[in-house]
């Protein structure tokens, strides 16, 4: 009962009777009544409110309590009231979470620890990397576009044209075939930046937009926060991913489901994806929305990293499930817009009614409980108008009321 009642006594000591109603401050008194507390506890409390007190109500309410057995009402009306003020439970000292105890980590409140990524050790198999990629993005018998040559210039290195004419069916082949290294299948590659693989099945005919048999995925991909950050952001955003790829560096390459039945369709799709991703953070560069765009090979080094595959079949299972469900959960404000353009030409303010408070054709709104002095405040202020005079030390304009 003493703990009941410290705890109790400590909730109401942090509720001001002043910033309550009639009604609530019988409702404190029935609370203290029924958890079995003395009348002087709610007087004391009481006299807080010293423009309401009046000596010897409380006494007179109290014994108008006695004999409520339907509907009581109990301390947790005093706790809710507390609330509404402001006051939240303290963390259990035991460290046991509370049923409304946040949860969170350093650095945001996701209500979960963030995702965090790990480079594989000795132990990883490059071929099987790639194989899972192929067997994933492609069937059997499409053409599969890659890229292990490139050239320098201005000291950037860029991807060649590469091949276009051999199976993912043929390449699992070989791969599984010769354990030796990718650059038994593929070719030899400079580790110094990697190799590149297109996402989307071609005619075996070239590697441009226009040999692309079926578009299936876009790129995700963004260097505008780290990788973890990237990770989080994808699968909070549920992204239909068919493989998530590290690119060795500080991206993610996310190849994205989006099952267009044409160019048109995907470029629509491709659009609607990215607007999404750049609402939520996720900037990205609008030349990756190309059908035939190359994308990073799992399975090889960069410059001393792996660019490996870090998943399948992440988040939503199809393009058309994910934009239904993004839809359902988006809030469809309109975009955020700067007042950088307008920041120096601001429409002018009308003339102060109040200085500092109120202008003229402006509204202002005093609000308080029963007894604490409205109208005559109100009064006061005409007054203060009427005459030009302060008001509350605030200087009012002389006018008409």
């Amino acid at each position: 009962m003493e703990q009941k009642q410290h705890n109790l006594l400590e909730i109401l000591e942090r509720t001001e009777p002043a910033l309550l109603d009639y009604q609530d401050w019988l409702n404190v008194g029935m609370a203290l009544q029924y958890e079995g507390y003395s009348v002087r506890i709610w007087d004391e409390w009481s006299r807080r409110d010293a423009g309401r007190y009046h000596a010897g109500e409380c006494e007179r309410k109290w014994a108008g309590f006695s004999g409520r057995t339907q509907s009581p009402v109990t301390g947790g009306t005093i706790v809710q009231l507390a609330r509404m003020q402001g006051w939240a439970p303290p963390a259990s000292p035991d460290g046991d979470l509370g049923w409304d105890d946040p949860i969170s980590w350093e650095g945001g409140s996701t209500g979960c620890r963030r995702p965090e990524i790990k480079e594989p050790g000795d132990g990883w198999d490059p071929a099987a990397d790639l194989i899972a990629y192929l067997e994933t993005l492609f069937d059997s018998t499409d053409n599969v576009g890659y890229v292990t040559t490139c050239f320098e210039r201005d000291g950037k290195y860029t991807p060649n044209r590469g091949n276009c004419d051999r199976t993912a069916g043929k390449l699992i082949e070989e791969l599984s075939h010769y354990k030796g290294g990718i650059g038994e299948v593929f070719g030899d590659y400079n580790p110094k930046v990697g190799a590149w693989i297109r996402f989307n099945p071609l005619d075996g005919k070239g590697c441009k937009d226009e040999n692309v048999t079926d578009f299936r995925y876009a790129l995700v991909e963004s260097d505008s926060m780290g990788i973890d950050e990237q990770y989080e952001v994808i699968q909070r955003l549920e992204l239909p991913v068919a493989c998530l790829v590290h690119s060795g560096k500080k991206s993610l390459h996310a190849i994205v489901h989006i099952d267009a039945g044409n160019h048109a369709e995907y470029r629509q799709r491709v659009d609607f994806l990215y607007d999404i991703c750049r609402k939520s953070g996720l900037s990205i560069d609008k030349q990756n929305r190309n059908p035939s765009r190359l994308s990073r090979m799992p399975g090889v080094l960069r410059d001393g990293r792996k660019q490996f595959l870090i998943g399948t079949h992440i988040g939503r299972e199809s393009f058309k499930d994910w934009k239904e469900w993004i839809e359902s959960v988006r809030d469809d404000l309109p975009d955020p817009e700067s007042l950088e353009a307008v920041w120096d030409c601001l429409p002018k303010l009308s003339p102060p009614l109040i200085d500092g408070v109120l202008r003229q054709g402006h509204k202002m709104l005093i609000a308080g409980p029963s007894k604490a002095g409205k109208s005559f405040a109100l009064i006061e202020l005409c007054i203060a108008i009427a005459e030009g005079r302060e008001w509350l030390s605030w200087q009012c304009t002389k006018g008409k009321v």
